[in-house]
């Protein structure tokens, strides 16, 4: 089978990737391309083998963006849409060059009945994109954005993170504050404060934490307001 470089291809048997093989395509998006429109993710499944592609919903009244997930390098979409055959009111946009193979949901939806090692790698992944959507909501509806900041950057240098780890290397403080459901001013007065403290360091589309303990404690001290 073709080299990807991504997990869920080296769990698969040859029989499967030979499927896959058969089946598949690359396809590409340029940056700030709209990549999926009309039913295009109800006869398509996508696995992101290069690049980045965002899920968002968008308030056109006031224009408030809200980013739900953002697809990345061995990242399923749309795996709801395998189950149900009922679309996403979702907006999509490639933040960068992106590659990614295009198989037809029909075949993903046949793997998923007859090939246990795909559904190892399919299931796990639903779960945690799951599990994602219902933090997202909590975190919304519970935490200040300080908390939800201070979180985020906890979740991005935990390697256990599928979904969050490195998530916020080259993003803008812009697409920052769509993660947490605010404005870029918000997130920048935030992180002044936690540069100031010598919590983290910043630099262009760059956050590292120079301090853990700090945000730890915190995060605890929030947790005890």
């Amino acid at each position: 089978m073709k080299n990807y470089d991504i997990q869920l291809f080296s769990q698969l048997d040859e029989p499967l990737k030979e499927q896959i093989n058969r089946y598949a395509k690359m396809v590409y998006f340029k940056k700030g391309d709209l990549p999926f429109f009309s039913d295009e993710l109800l006869k398509n499944f996508y696995i992101i083998t290069q690049g980045k592609i965002k899920a968002y919903q968008i308030n056109l009244e006031n224009l408030k963006e809200q980013t739900l997930f953002i697809y990345r390098r061995g990242d399923m979409l749309d795996t709801i849409i395998v189950l149900d055959s009922k679309p996403h009111e979702l907006l999509y946009d490639a933040m960068e060059d992106t590659q990614a193979l295009q198989i037809p949901i029909e075949k993903v939806r046949e793997w998923i009945n007859t090939n246990q090692a795909f559904n190892r790698e399919f299931f796990p992944y639903l779960a945690s994109q799951m599990r994602h959507t219902e933090e997202l909501s909590s975190d919304l509806s519970l935490y200040d954005t300080s908390h939800r900041l201070i979180k985020l950057l906890l979740q991005n240098i935990n390697p256990q993170n599928r979904l969050k780890y490195n998530l916020l290397q080259n993003l803008s403080n812009t697409e920052i504050a769509k993660l947490l459901g605010t404005v870029r001013h918000v997130i920048e007065r935030h992180l002044k404060e936690l540069r100031e403290q010598k919590v983290i360091k910043t630099g262009k589309k760059s956050i590292s934490v120079q301090n853990i303990e700090k945000l730890l404690q915190k995060t605890k001290q929030m947790l005890l307001k």
